[in-house]
């Protein structure tokens, strides 16, 4: 039988839908609404970088525009909605998921003694329990709580550990402690016990690996709409790439999953997975608003490079992170969508002693045309982001307008 095969704009139309970026950016972005944007992305990456708002906060507003962090930060802190741990980053996850979250705990324990131990060259394993009877007699703390006169790594700046931070992290990732908070970017930690309900915590009723595998896989494909088994093994990043292989396999042998073909932006087509029936899935054919947005560069939609490249012809890395691309466009560049493209990168920060987001550069995507529409699209969106980053204007540089890359 020969698989159904997605051309390029349906598998943009769906895949946008499943990330909540095919609507129109609007609506209740506070409360139960908040947790179930969080819920249909799966969870929001976090990130300290604040050149115009926090990736976790910049995520959430590209979808609605109503959303301020003070809403993220009471379902985490108030509400106890959220809890912080790792996914392929640090990050905010739906506290129900807490369970699923078991695998991870007890395979980083496994994994991150001799890990932490070679990257910090130091010993912490010894700090255990005084960092929990501390903690205990004390209540929640920070990393600058503990350590007074413990020698510190030398691995330089923010990884410049202390025998307790590595401990403190080491009891998070492993699950003796939870992130209870942040004061600034610094994690408050707790034990787990005085922060999340028995019945999340309770070691003897955590799901195995087993059915741990089949809520990751089958999580990752529904928000996905298709994947290969790669990508749905690194969207939680909590099972390898053979388990996720095997999985699609045995779903495949048994009718609930099928293959399909994806067309990428270049015409070439990739084999995929995906449920029976995509050619009927709603998202093939759902509207997609035409509304001008910026994404932060840790967007779920943009977080895999190379997917975003074969989709949406997006060749696009991480500034930051990459010397020969922060030469061509700057530091920490935005990319900006508009309806089913990617348009343009922006180089912008907000300078919030003079109260201005600042426009320093602009790159349109070849064969994209800068007119006047497209500018006062842009404008508009500028004006709403600079509620968010806290000033209450945005201004262009001379020369902002830079030619296509």
């Amino acid at each position: 039988m020969t698989p159904f095969t997605l051309g390029n704009r349906e598998a943009r139309r769906l895949f946008l839908d499943r990330h909540a970026l095919a609507e129109a950016p609007q609506g209740p972005a506070k409360g139960p609404e908040l947790l179930a944007l969080i819920e249909r992305l799966g969870f929001v990456q976090l990130d300290s970088i604040n050149t115009v708002a926090r990736a976790h906060d910049l995520i959430l507003f590209s979808r609605r525009p109503s959303y301020r962090p003070k809403a993220l930060k009471s379902l985490y802190e108030r509400d106890r909605a959220l809890f912080e741990h790792w996914t392929h980053d640090a990050a905010m996850i739906p506290v129900s998921y807490y369970p699923w979250w078991q695998m991870r705990r007890v395979r980083d324990a496994e994994a991150l003694r001799k890990r932490y131990r070679n990257w910090q060259q130091h010993e912490f394993e010894h700090r255990f329990q005084d960092v929990l009877d501390h903690i205990r007699d004390h209540g929640p703390v920070c990393t600058s709580d503990l350590g007074d006169g413990e020698e510190r790594s030398k691995g330089g700046g923010w990884w410049e550990w202390h025998p307790s931070k590595t401990a403190l992290e080491y009891l998070w990732r492993s699950g003796a402690l939870c992130v209870t908070g942040r004061d600034g970017f610094r994690k408050r930690y707790d034990l787990t016990e005085r922060v999340l309900e028995e019945a999340l915590c309770d070691t003897a009723r955590m799901p195995d690996e087993t059915a741990t595998i089949d809520w990751c896989c089958n999580g990752a494909l529904d928000r996905l709409g298709f994947a290969t088994h790669g990508e749905i093994a690194a969207f939680w990043a909590h099972v390898s790439v053979d388990e996720a292989k095997a999985w699609c396999a045995r779903e495949l042998a048994a009718g609930r999953l099928e293959k399909v073909r994806v067309t990428g932006a270049d015409g070439a087509v990739r084999d995929s997975y995906a449920r029976p029936g995509l050619a009927e899935d709603p998202g093939l054919n759902a509207p997609v608003s035409n509304r001008l947005r910026v994404l932060s560069p840790f967007d779920p939609a943009l977080r895999d490079r190379k997917r975003a490249e074969r989709l949406f012809g997006f060749d696009y890395r991480i500034e930051i992170f990459v010397p020969e691309a922060r030469r061509r466009y700057g530091y920490y560049v935005f990319p900006v969508m508009e309806g089913e493209d990617i348009v343009a990168r922006v180089d912008m920060k907000a300078f919030r002693e003079r109260d201005t987001l600042i426009v320093r550069a602009l790159w349109p995507e070849r064969g994209v045309r800068w007119g006047k529409g497209r500018q006062a699209a842009f404008e508009a969106e500028l004006a709403r982001l600079t509620r968010l980053a806290g000033v209450s204007t945005a201004a262009f540089e001379d020369g902002w307008l830079r030619d296509p890359r």
